[in-house]
């Protein structure tokens, strides 16, 4: 803007200059036409340079915008989180003296790898909202209690009590959490009681839900 007012100022003086001198010589009013021509010439390009400028900004804010877009669709491709787990093995897993984390290392489904196969724990990645599941599969001869923990905190339980009449023994449970980015859930089983652990029975999945 401020080479236009430059420019624009230039040739008014010197058009001005132009007109003064040439006021009162008749004989040169070719030449006062042509400048006034020049003139008005100078100011239809000033325009059409400003309209064009107008066009570039819009063009530019366009793409901006674009631009934020792509970045949203990326965030939201690296956000996602679904996993799907069972105990593994083949036989009972406790009872064990004091309260165990259980540890799913047969990994059906892990998108985001949020779940950690080596701890258990399952790691928010963004803050949102997350759903929750836990099944159990177990023999009647010990209790069973499964507590869903969010950071330290019992969130829902599944329960069963021991009994000789029943030789087994299936539970679940289902919860929505809404989760701050880095806040942890997992699957803790209380002290003397037990479960079955194979490749299919006894899970643990959740995924995200909506992201804040």
């Amino acid at each position: 803007m401020r080479m236009n007012l430059t420019i624009l100022l230039f040739v008014s003086l010197f058009c001005g200059s132009t007109l003064a001198e040439n006021d009162d010589n008749p004989t040169n009013k070719e030449v006062l036409s042509e400048t006034q021509l020049c003139f008005s010439d100078t100011c239809c390009l000033l325009k059409e340079f400003g309209a064009i400028k107008e066009k570039l900004s819009t063009l530019e804010n366009r793409l901006k915008e674009s631009e934020t877009q792509i970045d949203k669709m990326k965030n939201k491709e690296t956000t996602t989180a679904v996993f799907s787990t069972a105990i593994g093995g083949n036989g009972a897993i406790g009872p064990f003296s004091k309260d165990t984390t259980i540890i799913f290392r047969k990994v059906i489904t892990n998108i985001g790898n949020a779940y950690n196969q080596h701890t258990g724990i399952f790691t928010a990645p963004v803050a949102g909202i997350y759903y929750f599941t836990f099944f159990h599969h177990a023999g009647g001869n010990h209790r069973v209690s499964l507590n869903l923990i969010k950071n330290d905190q019992v969130v829902v339980e599944t329960y069963d009590h021991q009994t000789s009449a029943d030789g087994a023994d299936n539970g679940g449970n289902s919860v929505f959490l809404q989760l701050q980015q880095g806040e942890q859930v997992f699957v803790r089983l209380r002290a003397d009681t037990h479960v079955w652990g194979n490749d299919f029975v006894t899970t643990f999945s959740g995924f995200l839900l909506k992201q804040d």
